[in-house]
C-alpha cells in the first residue's frame, strides 16, 4: 500500500469518526428539546391524582377524558373561546405584518427619493425601541379612543413591524433585481399590480419565514393583551394559562391544565410545519451582506 493511500484511507476514517460524533451530538441535544414536550404530552394523558403521584415515561389513558373536560368546561376554562380569539389576533396581525412590511421595504428598495436613508435609519431605530417603554401610553391612548376590550389595538400595530421590514429589505437586496420593476413600469404595469402580481410572489420564501415569527410572536403575546382586555369572553390563551398558573393549586384538574397548555402549542407547530421549508432558503437569501 502506498503512503498517499494510507493517507486517503486515514482521511476517511477521520471524516466517518467526525460524522459519527456530529450526529451523536446532534441526536442528544434533540432528545434534550424533545424531552419537555414528550413529558407534556404524557402529563396531558394522565389523571389529576396520577399527576400528584409523581413521575410517570409513560403515557396514560386518560387523553381524551382530559380533552373533553377542557373543550367542555367553558364556565370554567373557556379555552375554546380563547382559541379563536388567539387566531383572530394572530392571524390578522400576520397577514398585515408580512404585506405592509414588503410593501414598504418594497419602497424603500425600489424607489429613489430626498429622505430614503433617513426613512431607513429610523425605521431601524424604532426596532429597538421596546414595546414596554411605550405600554403605559399606548393603552392610555386606546383608553381615550374607547378600544379597550377589541382587538383593534392588538391587530393595527402588526402593520409596523420594522423587523418583518428588515428582514424582507435585506432580502430584497439579493433576491429583487430592479430590473424587473423597470419592466413592468415600460409594460404599463401600475405600481400596487407590480407590487401584488410580481414583486410579493417573488418575496415567498421571506414572507413565510417572517410569516411563521409574526404567527408565533403574537399568538404568545401576554404583555400588550393583558392591559388591553378585561373581559373574559376577550382573553386570548397566554392570558387564560397564566391565570391558572397564578390561581389556586387545589381549584384546577392538572390533567387538564397539562392540556391547555398543550393544545396552545399545536397551532404554533402546525403553522411551523407547513411553512418550515421556506425558512432556511429565506435566511440565507435575506442574510445580511458583509
Amino acid at each position: 500500500m502506498s503512503n498517499m493511500e494510507y493517507v486517503g484511507r486515514n482521511d476517511k476514517v477521520a471524516l466517518t469518526i467526525r460524522r459519527v460524533f456530529v450526529f451523536i451530538v446532534l441526536i442528544f441535544f434533540a432528545l434534550v428539546c424533545l424531552t419537555p414536550f414528550y413529558l407534556l404530552i404524557v402529563n396531558a394523558s394522565r389523571l389529576h391524582v396520577e399527576i400528584q403521584g409523581g413521575f410517570s415515561a409513560i403515557p396514560g389513558s386518560a387523553f381524551l377524558f382530559n380533552l373533553k373536560n377542557l373543550l367542555f368546561d367553558s364556565s370554567e376554562l373557556p379555552v375554546v373561546s380563547s382559541l379563536i380569539n388567539s387566531f383572530i389576533v394572530s392571524g390578522c396581525s400576520c397577514i398585515l405584518s408580512v404585506y405592509f412590511s414588503a410593501l414598504t421595504a418594497y419602497a424603500i428598495h425600489a424607489y429613489d427619493f430626498r429622505i430614503k436613508k433617513a426613512a431607513f435609519t429610523f425605521i431601524l431605530v424604532i426596532m429597538m425601541v421596546p414595546a414596554q417603554v411605550s405600554a403605559l401610553g399606548f393603552v392610555d391612548l386606546m383608553r381615550k379612543f374607547n378600544m379597550l376590550n377589541t382587538y383593534w389595538p392588538l391587530i393595527i400595530p402588526g402593520i409596523a413591524a420594522p423587523a418583518t421590514f428588515f428582514f424582507i429589505k435585506q432580502y430584497m437586496e439579493g433576491a429583487l433585481p430592479l430590473d424587473i420593476v423597470e419592466a413592468a413600469r415600460i409594460d404599463g404595469c401600475g405600481e400596487f399590480r407590480t407590487f401584488n402580481q410580481i414583486i410579493f410572489p417573488m418575496l415567498k420564501p421571506a414572507v413565510a419565514v417572517q410569516a411563521i415569527f409574526t404567527f408565533v410572536s403574537s399568538w404568545n403575546n401576554y404583555f400588550i393583551p393583558a392591559l388591553i382586555l378585561d373581559k373574559k369572553e376577550r382573553k386570548t390563551l397566554p392570558i387564560l394559562i397564566a391565570q391558572l398558573r397564578s390561581a389556586d393549586f387545589l381549584k384546577f384538574d392538572m390533567g387538564t391544565v397539562y392540556m391547555v397548555i398543550l393544545v396552545s402549542i399545536v397551532p404554533v407547530a402546525v403553522v411551523y410545519l407547513v411553512l418550515s421549508k421556506f425558512i432556511i432558503r429565506g435566511i440565507t437569501l435575506g442574510a445580511v451582506k458583509g
